[in-house]
C-alpha cells in the first residue's frame, strides 16, 4: 500500500494543476475567446510567484508566503491576460496569433528578467510548504494516507477552485451570461449584457487559474523554477477538450493525465516499472503520447462553445 499512497499523491501533484488552469481556459471559452496562451500565462504567474517566495521567505517562513506568493502570481496572470483581452476583444485580433504570441514572449521574458535579478535563469527557492500530516484528517484509514498525508495546501485549494467553478458556471446569473456570451453574443446582447464586459470578466479569470496554476505547477515538484512549465499550458488544453467544457469532467480527465505525469516522473520509485530496463525518454513522452491518443479518439464527440474564437460583430447574426 506504500507504494499506491506514493502514486496516489504524486498524481495529485500534477492534477492539481492540470485542473486549474484547464479550468482557467474553460471562462475563457466560455465567454468566446480561445485561450491558446495558457502555458504563456502560466510561466509567467510561475516566474512572479517564485520571485516573491525567493525574495521574502526568510521574513515570512513556511505557508503566509505561499498564500502571499498565490496573490502574486493571480496577479501576474491576470496583467498578461489584459493583453490577450484587449487584441482579441477591442482590436477583434486572430486570438490563436494573439495567444502564440504570449506563449513566445513569457520564457523570454521570464529568462531575461530572472537573469537581471539573479544572474542566472534557473531560480532556487526553499520547499518549506509539505504538510507531513493534515491533524485529524491524516490518521484516517486509507483515506488520510493518500490525501492528507505528504500534501500541500494548494491541493486543497484546487478542490475548493472547482466546487467555485462548477457553481459559478451552472447556478449563478454571471455563468449564464458568460455562457451565453460563448454560444450566442448578439442574443446575450439584445438583452443588456455587455459582451465586451463578460468576455473580459472570462479572460481575467482564465488568466489568474493559469497564472495560479503554473505556481502550483512548481511548488510540489521542484526548488527551481528555469522559465519553463515543460509544456502544461498545452496538456491543460487537451483536459479541457477532453472534459468537453465541463467542469466535472476536466477533473476526470486532470485525473488521467496527472496520473500518466506521474508515472513518467516517478517512475524509477516504482519497483516493477524500473525493472522493466524501459528508457526514460519513453516515460517521459508517455503524457503527450497518452493525449494524442484520447484526443484522437475524443475530440469528435465534444463540442466547443458555437462562438468561441469569433471577433463579435454587434451587427451580426
Amino acid at each position: 500500500m506504500t507504494m499506491f499512497y506514493f502514486v496516489a499523491q504524486q498524481t495529485m501533484f500534477f492534477t492539481i494543476p492540470l485542473m486549474i488552469v484547464a479550468l482557467g481556459g474553460l471562462f475563457s471559452e466560455k465567454s468566446g475567446v480561445v485561450n491558446i496562451a495558457l502555458e504563456g500565462k502560466m510561466i509567467v504567474g510561475a516566474f512572479a510567484g517564485i520571485l516573491f517566495i525567493r525574495t521574502f521567505q526568510e521574513a515570512l517562513p513556511g505557508q503566509p508566503v505561499l498564500m502571499l506568493g498565490i496573490l502574486v502570481a493571480i496577479a501576474a496572470g491576470i496583467i498578461v491576460s489584459l493583453l490577450h483581452a484587449y487584441a482579441s476583444i477591442n482590436l477583434n485580433a486572430n486570438q490563436i496569433i494573439s495567444g502564440v504570441a504570449i506563449n513566445m514572449f513569457a520564457p523570454a521574458f521570464a529568462v531575461y528578467t530572472s537573469r537581471l535579478i539573479t544572474g542566472t535563469q534557473n531560480m532556487h527557492f526553499l520547499n518549506q510548504f509539505r504538510i507531513e500530516s493534515v491533524p485529524g484528517l491524516g490518521s484516517i484509514p486509507f483515506i488520510g494516507p493518500m490525501l492528507f498525508q505528504n500534501t500541500y495546501i494548494t491541493t486543497y485549494l484546487g478542490f475548493a477552485i472547482l466546487a467555485v467553478s462548477a457553481f459559478v458556471l451552472y447556478k449563478t446569473k454571471f455563468g449564464l451570461r458568460l455562457r451565453a456570451c460563448g454560444e450566442h453574443p448578439q442574443a446575450a446582447d439584445s438583452v443588456g449584457v455587455s459582451v465586451t464586459k463578460m468576455r473580459y470578466s472570462g479572460v481575467i479569470l482564465s488568466g489568474a487559474l493559469a497564472g495560479l496554476g503554473g505556481l502550483i505547477w512548481v511548488i510540489p515538484i521542484s526548488t527551481i523554477f528555469s522559465g519553463a512549465v515543460n509544456g502544461y499550458g498545452f496538456l491543460a488544453l487537451a483536459v479541457l477538450i477532453f472534459g468537453a467544457w465541463k467542469p466535472q469532467r476536466i477533473l476526470l480527465a486532470a485525473l488521467f493525465f496527472g496520473f500518466m505525469q506521474a508515472i513518467a516522473a516517478s517512475y524509477s520509485a516504482i519497483g516493477f516499472l524500473n525493472n522493466l530496463n524501459i528508457p526514460a525518454h519513453f516515460y517521459r513522452m508517455t503524457p503527450f503520447i497518452a493525449t494524442l491518443i484520447v484526443l484522437a479518439f475524443t475530440s469528435k464527440n465534444t463540442v466547443a462553445p458555437r462562438a468561441a474564437g469569433q471577433p463579435y460583430d454587434k451587427g451580426g447574426r
